[in-house]
């Protein structure tokens, strides 16, 4: 990060039961410049694959109507599946929603990786991995999309906790292959507080691998619970984001992230509330 202040928008996780609309009321409500909107998962809050043309038009009405840039989508896949058929399918599927996240105008689209273990990874999970997102890049280029794969565990819920295990994407001797095997524009979404989450006792968060592929970011924590983790925000636990983000070297909107649906608008205030007791200086444009 440098030292001018830092860039943030407003993620659409704990978005994901209000109405697509209401998204961006509470956004503009917060002063948010940038809104992060996703695509499928089946949830109220995410737009559908099959959207009609008005139905696009509308959407990008209302960034008109509340002052709303949407560069940011959030795109469900996993490459990473054992069955070949099963991912084919989900690759057809994902350059489908790349283009449709193209017409609604995104700049960025974040991908997974996938949620096998990554020691249950095989050679050939692996070719199917890369060449999906050399496909994936292939059509982001044409768009003019740059792709951000999210630092993202296998989640698994328990009596109420959240168990994380790593993946591709956040254990480190993968994460070393996929920045080799990968083409080279393709970036990495940030979010470490998924990898204190799979990692705790690790603090380098693996921004000495992927630092400088970062092009988009999360803003949020975990903490304790059950035995396991429970999503929280920024300031509520124990990562230290003031000394994480002097290390940073991306310069582009950070995103804040809160999951819990119930009280997201009090989890995005105590977020701000966070960044200026930590004397982290924002800016919403």
């Amino acid at each position: 990060m440098s030292n001018s202040p830092l860039l943030i928008g407003c993620g659409e996780w704990g978005f994901r039961e209000l109405p697509m609309e209401k998204h961006f009321e509470i956004s503009q409500r917060f002063g948010f410049k940038y809104l992060e909107f996703g695509i499928g998962g089946d949830f109220p809050g995410r737009l559908r694959p099959d959207l009609s043309r008005d139905e696009i038009s509308a959407f990008r009405a209302w960034g008109s109507q509340y002052d709303q840039a949407t560069p940011f989508c959030c795109i469900e896949n996993d490459f990473t599946r054992p069955d070949a058929a099963e991912h084919t399918a989900i690759v057809k599927k994902t350059l489908e929603e790349i283009q449709l996240a193209a017409e609604l105008g995104a700049t960025h689209v974040r991908l997974f990786a996938g949620f096998t273990p990554a020691s249950e990874m095989n050679e050939a999970i692996w070719v199917r991995l890369i060449d999906a997102f050399q496909k994936c890049q292939t059509r982001c280029t044409e768009l003019g999309l740059k792709i951000a794969i999210e630092t993202h565990g296998k989640i698994t819920m328990s009596n109420g906790a959240a168990f994380h295990e790593p993946t591709v994407s956040t254990d480190r001797s993968s994460l070393q292959r996929l920045l080799r095997d990968l083409p080279p524009e393709v970036g990495f979404n940030f979010d470490p507080g998924n990898l204190k989450a799979v990692a705790p006792e690790d603090d380098r968060y693996c921004l000495d691998l992927i630092n400088d592929r970062i092009n988009y970011c999360h803003l949020k924590d975990w903490k304790r619970h059950a035995g396991g983790w429970t999503a929280v925000a920024i300031g509520d636990d124990d990562l230290d984001y003031a000394a994480l983000l002097r290390q940073t070297e991306f310069a582009g909107v950070y995103l804040i992230e809160y999951e819990p649906t119930e009280d997201v608008e009090a989890g995005i205030a105590r977020s701000l509330a966070y960044l200026k007791s930590a004397g982290i200086d924002y800016r919403f444009q």
